[in-house]
């Protein structure tokens, strides 16, 4: 199982969240007055005057409007920018902000921090002096988790490299990088975070535990999905449901809506099944009261057609709210406290989500669509960016899976499947058909949509046959090149 992972503490991605819910135009109101309220707390708590500086100083500040913040004191001091905000805080928020700038709050929180870094300074110095290199690395480690914990990103970072380069320790290592991951999630580095990942695979590979392999897991298919590689992302979140053990990293339930989220766009439909459909820990989440008894008792997993018989319509099942997903893994340790925090959320919606494109109850799907947007994609900071392209790619995958099962489908008929109008239809299946990612045409003169069924065979020989040729170019002047210098040599 390995030690227990060290450097989990900072920083609190939680709060990354927070600055996002307060500057989405999709939060309510109730909800960005909360987050308000929790950052201004976290930065009072855990005098953070770094974080506090870069979210508020009136003139450089991201949640303020250049020049506009409010101010008890003007700065003397040239503002120092801080690189790499939270990936949709880059730019300067859309909707107004009521998060003013206090002069003497700040230099407050900067004269704690003062102080106990010199704290830190005085621990290094007597462990120079009174012992050995495990406790000068250990207020070294102190002083990183500081810097993580106030929100300054450079200083903490090169604080984890230097306690990096002493560490002889091949667990500890792995925790240092995962928390500078962790700090270029906060920050929205990706570049950072993809370097930081290869980083800890190369470690994890040259003979990391158990424990901290399965905690890489999700850090990776975190990253994966930050980048938009759903299909890669998928199977390593689907893989940690049931070993989940990274909640410095999220929350098991929002491990729950990256993994659904991620299997329905990216998965074929036979993996779609067997991994998200039936698999038991979503199952235990999503499902009705028989499906969570039949997946907490083991019967979900027996096989993938276990309980197939009692699938039900979207549109005949009785939505039931969700509260909070529990990790059953996590239940009798020390790791299940931290799901008590967590807020109860309604999986209502990713429940019809799945169930209906399942079933094909594509209607219900579209609604059910609508719903993920509103509920999901647009409150979480990882999923927004991205949640044009998540419904985009889900229409398509109800229109490919209706097609695929019929030759000449009728354009009104289709319409009426997905409660849309056949004008809509017309111009989203034009586009995907432009992009050749439906092979089918349009007949609006008859009202009918032709399915043209692709020829593997037809396809790899106009493959060969096109490699074959850009091969035969590649050789003859290579050949030209030849005989030119064998003229030349002559």
């Amino acid at each position: 199982m390995g030690s227990d992972p060290q450097y989990a503490n900072y920083p609190n991605l939680s709060l990354a969240q927070d600055i996002f819910t307060i500057t989405n135009p999709a939060s309510a109101e109730a909800s960005r007055q909360t987050s308000l309220k929790k950052l201004h707390d976290a930065i009072s708590e855990h005098k953070m005057a770094p974080l506090y500086r870069y979210l508020a100083h009136p003139t450089d500040g991201i949640l303020n409007t250049a020049g506009e913040g409010s101010t008890r004191k003007s700065s003397t001091s040239g503002p120092r920018k801080v690189p790499g905000a939270p990936s949709t805080l880059k730019r300067r928020p859309s909707v107004s902000v009521e998060f003013s700038w206090d002069e003497e709050l700040y230099m407050r929180l900067k004269s704690d921090n003062e102080a106990e870094l010199e704290t830190f300074q005085k621990e290094e110095e007597d462990a120079s002096e009174q012992a050995g290199d495990t406790e000068i690395q250990a207020a070294k480690g102190k002083r990183a988790d500081f810097w993580a914990r106030v929100g300054d990103k450079d200083k903490a970072i090169a604080a984890y490299n230097a306690v990096f380069e002493k560490t002889g320790v091949l667990g500890t290592k792995i925790d240092i990088v995962l928390a500078i991951i962790r700090m270029g999630l906060f920050f929205g580095d990706r570049l950072l975070v993809k370097n930081q990942v290869d980083r800890a695979k190369t470690l994890v590979d040259t003979g990391g535990d158990w424990d901290r392999r399965n905690r890489l897991k999700a850090y990776q298919g975190l990253h994966l999905l930050t980048i938009r590689a759903y299909n890669l992302a998928a199977p390593l979140l689907l893989d940690s449901l049931s070993t989940f053990t990274s909640y410095e990293l999220c929350s098991y339930s929002s491990l729950v809506v990256y993994s659904v989220l991620a299997g329905s766009v990216s998965l074929k439909r036979v993996d779609f099944k067997s991994k998200v459909v039936d698999a038991p820990e979503i199952r235990a989440i999503l499902g009705d009261g028989e499906e969570k008894l039949s997946a907490l008792s083991g019967a979900a997993a027996s096989g993938p057609g276990a309980g197939d018989e009692e699938m039900q319509e979207a549109s005949s099942a009785t939505p039931v709210p969700h509260s909070t997903a529990v990790n059953l893994t996590a239940l009798g340790t020390g790791q299940a406290a931290a799901q008590e925090a967590e807020a109860p959320i309604d999986f209502t919606p990713l429940a019809g989500l799945v169930r209906s494109l399942y079933v094909g109850n594509y209607q219900a799907f579209f609604l059910a669509l609508a719903a993920v947007e509103d509920k999901f994609l647009s409150q979480d900071r990882y999923l927004y960016e991205h949640r044009g392209w998540f419904v985009r790619e889900m229409r398509l995958r109800g229109y490919q899976q209706l097609l695929q099962s019929y030759r000449v489908v009728g354009l009104q008929s289709m319409a009426s499947d997905f409660g849309i109008s056949v004008d809509f239809l017309d111009r989203d299946l034009a586009k995907f058909i432009a992009a050749d990612r439906i092979p089918c045409t349009i007949d609006r003169v008859n009202g009918i949509i032709e399915t043209n069924r692709p020829d593997d065979k037809n396809k790899q020989y106009a493959e060969v046959v096109k490699h074959g040729d850009s091969l035969i170019t590649k050789l003859q002047k290579y050949g030209q090149a030849v005989r030119l210098r064998g003229s030349e040599r002559g």
